[in-house]
């Protein structure tokens, strides 16, 4: 079985690990300090960076110490992972869905215009499967509604727009170090600040609102990464170049080879970083024709795939709107996340294209 997605954990990680075990300090240590420093200068042109305990800890903590709560809104995409939304509630704002665009799958700034409201005070685009949003038109909005900018860039670690790192466009950026991300440390997330007051904020809300111990500023969190899943974070993040050039050549491939799919354009500037490469399934209304490639592609010829999102989040239980929202339904229903991590040899590149084309001209000629 070639996996959809396969974390890379070497030796490097393993005596990295067992340098911290042996030294005692197991907790939020130098090993975090010197992972924020580093991962700040790699790749955020050196914001100010706070680690914590998971990429959802990093997305609430910076809202939290943006100031959103109860009473504000923040508009979000509903074809994303529930954490993005959630994040948002958990503050006791509303998240506001909106709807995406086709190519990128990510927020559509017309969409954004017409979800802005009086009680909106942000906007938090989803750089989503390692894209770039179009952050430009959404700046724009931002500017003439005064609204504040919170980058979830959860897949994105080294993506870019005309020469800036995503991160670096609004108050602050997430970065999630889950497992199957590009780079992990375990379990964890980044927090990249824009600017000192806010990245203090977060650090005391991860820390039970301390600086100083038992000198307790804010109520907040036990929110901290330890030193553990910092030393693996600093060894990924050394790898991560070369992981994401060898994404990138996969992705090449398949643009160049695969027949019968839409496969994801990057826009103009755009650097994508391929943390899945998704493709569309084009046929009948339902899906049944992207579920049965998965389904054979799985079974007949021992390749893992992913559907990421097939339930949009206004459909969730937990928020339940009924939203219009027709290019985010689509994208539900036809997306297909075939596998494109460094581990893939030319014989797996050619094996999942030769199989991807054969299935879907198979399920897709017998739907038409």
């Amino acid at each position: 079985m070639i996996p959809a997605a396969k974390p890379i954990i070497g030796d490097e990680e393993c005596a990295a690990v067992e340098r911290v075990l042996r030294s005692g300090m197991l907790a939020q240590g130098p090993e975090v300090a010197a992972f924020e420093s580093e991962f700040a200068a790699a790749l955020v042109d050196g914001r100010e960076c706070v680690a914590v305990n998971s990429g959802t800890s990093g997305q609430h903590l910076g809202l939290l110490a943006a100031g959103v709560g109860p009473g504000d809104e923040v508009i979000v995409p509903s074809f994303t992972f529930a954490a993005t939304a959630n994040s948002v509630a958990l503050t006791g704002a509303t998240p506001v869905f909106a709807d995406i665009e086709l190519d990128h799958f990510c927020l559509d700034p017309a969409s954004v215009e017409a979800a802005v409201t009086e009680r909106t005070v942000g906007i938090m685009p989803v750089h989503l499967y390692g894209h770039p949003a179009n952050m430009p038109a959404l700046q724009r909005i931002a500017d003439a509604h005064g609204l504040a900018i919170f980058e979830d860039a959860a897949q994105a670690h080294g993506a870019s727009l005309d020469g800036r790192p995503v991160g670096t466009f609004g108050r602050f950026g997430m970065f999630s170090l889950y497992p199957t991300k590009n780079m992990t440390s375990g379990e964890g997330g980044m927090v990249s600040c824009s600017d000192a007051g806010l990245a203090r904020q977060v650090r005391l809300l991860r820390n039970q609102g301390m600086e100083r111990q038992y000198e307790n500023e804010v109520v907040g969190l036990n929110n901290r990464m330890t030193d553990i899943h910092a030393a693996i974070g600093r060894v990924q993040l050394t790898k991560l170049a070369g992981w994401t050039a060898q994404r990138q050549a996969n992705a090449a491939y398949f643009d160049a080879h695969l027949r019968g799919v839409v496969t994801p354009p990057v826009a103009a500037g755009a650097v994508h970083v391929y943390h899945q490469y998704t493709i569309r399934v084009e046929a009948g209304d339902d899906g049944a024709a992207r579920t049965e490639v998965a389904r054979r592609l799985r079974e007949d010829h021992g390749i893992g795939t992913g559907v990421y999102y097939p339930i949009p989040n206004h459909r969730l239980t937990t928020f339940a709107r009924d939203l219009d929202l027709p290019v985010t339904e689509k994208a539900a229903r036809e997306v297909l996340s075939l596998p494109v991590h460094p581990s893939l040899t030319a014989a797996d590149l050619e094996h999942i294209v030769s199989s991807v084309n054969a299935v879907v001209g198979a399920v897709v000629g017998a739907a038409a």
